[in-house]
């Protein structure tokens, strides 16, 4: 740690995201224990995507309010405990290791603007940060600002996301096992958008992560 940055801990100490208490380690012992049971860690395959994987931490409605507090509510460091938790797992360290870049499904501008950060970015820059060879990306770009998912039905999600994105730094995917990170996992489409754009740029193997994925029985409301 840099002097700056032992300077900006004294004057914003840094908190755990879920309870607000000071903590060094940025999610404290009494929520982890909280917590605990909730995180499950699972890994699912698929044959009818363009992504291959698919790791997540838990259930949507175990971590739906920190979540929904995360993106909505301006709390943007929680962005260090949610990457702690992700990497408290040394099966999905493993698998995190086994890939060379991460790249963040990005909101489009406009939404940047008015949230004043992009959730996913934050999230990806941490993990890449404390996991050597571990490559970041900003290689997806949001170019329509379209409606958001949740709002929609089945249906017009399929829909509503294509031709979303764009592929930027192209020559950085390429032959590349890529982990395609989003913060919740509902459908699918928007992630298997951004996993087509990838593979037809010439990504070898996509592995999603998320914080949480809804059930497919349950539609998010947010």
């Amino acid at each position: 740690m840099n002097i700056l940055e032992k300077f900006l801990d004294v004057i914003f100490p840094p908190v755990c995201g879920f309870c607000g208490r000071i903590c060094q380690d940025y999610f404290c012992g009494s929520c982890k224990e909280k917590f605990e049971n909730k995180f499950i860690y699972k890994v699912d395959n698929y044959k009818d995507k363009y992504f291959n994987e698919h790791i997540y931490v838990a259930e949507y409605e175990d971590v739906r309010k920190q979540i929904l507090s995360y993106k909505f509510n301006g709390k943007s460091y929680m962005y260090k405990t949610f990457a702690k938790i992700i990497l408290k797992s040394q099966k999905i360290c493993d698998i995190l290791k086994s890939c060379d870049i991460i790249v963040p499904v990005p909101v489009h501008k406009k939404r940047r603007k008015e949230r004043g950060y992009d959730q996913s970015v934050l999230i990806s820059k941490e993990i890449s940060n404390n996991l050597i060879n571990l490559e970041y990306a900003y290689a997806l770009k949001k170019i329509k600002n379209n409606t958001r998912q949740s709002l929609l039905n089945k249906n017009e999600r399929v829909f509503n996301v294509k031709n979303a994105y764009e592929i930027q730094n192209c020559e950085r995917i390429k032959n590349k096992r890529v982990i395609l990170f989003d913060d919740i996992f509902t459908t699918g489409n928007t992630l298997n958008e951004c996993s087509r754009i990838l593979k037809q740029s010439g990504a070898k193997y996509i592995i999603v992560l998320s914080l949480a994925k809804q059930p497919k029985n349950k539609e998010t409301k947010e």
